[in-house]
């Protein structure tokens, strides 16, 4: 592969300290959680030691104690709509809670880290059964006030929002609520993670992971009209969605900062085979979501009530959540949150040129706020970049002399005066002039 001079000194990851989430912090957090007895949708929502109701109360009362100790930097917002359906029949209210920590410079840019609230057993319907829901999903939600906990006290030019979603197991409707939330008061969404059933490091078939998590990605996007798809397909962007882009993103800062302990095994597929979570909303409307999963699942302790049989145990219980796990999966999260919240946006659009020539010219859209830009490249048989060259905040263009537009793919990202990498947009082609115009 060839390698271009680099005309400035390569930029680095955000040269912050390294997060440090509490394995201790995190068991109180489940804990707590699990105590409600239930946090199932149609539970009670007025009981006050159980339900979803109880336990929505008590997330929002710690955001708002995290934020008097930052200086009110959380706005606490209870956010609700009434949804129907196969597994609410007789229609139910669904509530978010969410801490929105607003931006400096460039408010209305927004990432988005999240985990559902609601617990179930085996059947779905049951509101009334003891439902732990440790992992499922108290971990994502645990995972969440721990970045909130430890990225508050901090300031960024993009605004975070940390939510607890509620309705995951009834429908995604939480994830659904949210999204539509972000979508009405104009958010500019730039990532989702999604954190759900992320502490559990034993596999129903024996396995014992402890230095991997799944990110699930989408390809071919969800919100992509049949025009988009078709140019998706003509320029190879399969692989280099805005979720997949994201994905890789996560994949980037586990090799940059390998103190954490974790390799990100990214899947090519929206979710898990034939199933689903509250970041596919998000991708329905347009937004990077992925899904954070650990990298091996107990199926005896999801969806399942809390018993014995014939010796094997079954339930979503604290005792099965590795919290020396959760804590690395939190430390991946909350780096990837102070990086993409510190980056100036991505590239709106990136055009390339070269056919029937060895070089390829590269054009993007400037960005308000960028320090410099990145332009990536790699092998047109290979899914990871591999080449870059960084260029000052006033260029919006450059040719890559011998680098040739048939064997390779591209992409540009903005970069912060600290470094903070964008999401890579993907190398398009021009838009096709308009009928009757003239070339």
């Amino acid at each position: 592969m060839k390698k271009l001079p680099i005309l400035l000194p390569a930029f680095l990851l955000v040269a912050a300290a390294p997060p440090s989430p509490d394995p201790r912090a995190l068991h109180a957090t489940v804990a707590k959680l699990v105590s409600f007895g239930t946090r199932h949708t149609l539970s009670s929502t007025s009981d006050p030691t159980r339900g979803i109701g109880a336990a929505r109360r008590w997330v929002a009362s710690e955001f708002t104690i995290l934020s008097g100790k930052c200086g009110d930097c959380l706005a606490v917002e209870t956010i609700g709509d009434n949804f129907t359906g196969p597994r609410a029949p007789g229609g139910v209210r669904v509530e978010d809670v969410i801490a929105i920590q607003r931006g400096t410079t460039d408010p209305d840019r927004v990432v988005i880290v999240q985990g559902h609230i609601d617990s179930r057993v085996n059947d779905v319907m049951d509101s009334t059964a003891d439902a732990p829901g440790a992992d499922d999903d108290a971990s994502g939600v645990a995972l969440v006030m721990e970045a909130a906990r430890l990225l508050s006290g901090e300031k960024f030019p993009a605004t975070i929002v940390y939510a607890a979603l509620s309705g995951e197991e009834q429908g995604l409707w939480g994830g659904k609520l949210l999204a539509t939330t972000a979508k009405a008061r104009g958010w500019k969404v730039a990532a989702v993670l999604n954190n759900d059933i992320v502490g559990n490091t034993h596999g129903i078939g024996g396995e014992h992971i402890t230095d991997r998590v799944r990110v699930f990605s989408e390809g071919i996007r969800a919100a992509a009209d049949p025009s988009d798809v078709t140019q998706q397909r003509g320029i190879g962007g399969e692989d280099d969605s805005p979720s997949r882009a994201l994905a890789k993103a996560a994949l980037r800062t586990a090799q940059a900062h390998r103190d954490i302990g974790l390799k990100v095994v990214a899947v090519r597929r929206p979710d898990r085979f034939q199933r689903g979570g509250d970041h596919i909303p998000f991708l329905e409307l347009g937004f990077p979501a992925v899904r954070f999963t650990e990298a091996t699942e107990d199926y005896d302790r999801q969806h399942q009530l809390v018993r014995t049989e014939n010796g094997r145990r079954y339930g979503d219980t604290i005792d099965w959540v590795d919290f020396p796990y959760l804590a690395r999966v939190t430390a991946l999260n909350v780096t990837l949150l102070r990086e993409l919240a510190s980056a100036p946006a991505a590239p709106g659009r990136v055009v390339i040129s070269g056919a029937v020539s060895d070089d390829t010219h590269v054009a993007w859209d400037a960005v308000p706020g960028a320090a410099a830009y990145r332009i990536r490249w790699r092998s047109a048989d290979g899914n990871a970049w591999t080449d870059s060259r960084d260029l000052p905040a006033g260029a919006t263009s450059v040719d890559l002399p011998h680098v040739n537009i048939d064997d390779h793919f591209f992409g540009v990202s903005a970069l912060s005066n600290g470094g903070a990498e964008s999401l890579v947009t993907f190398g398009g082609v021009p838009p096709a002039p308009p009928v009757g115009s003239k070339r």
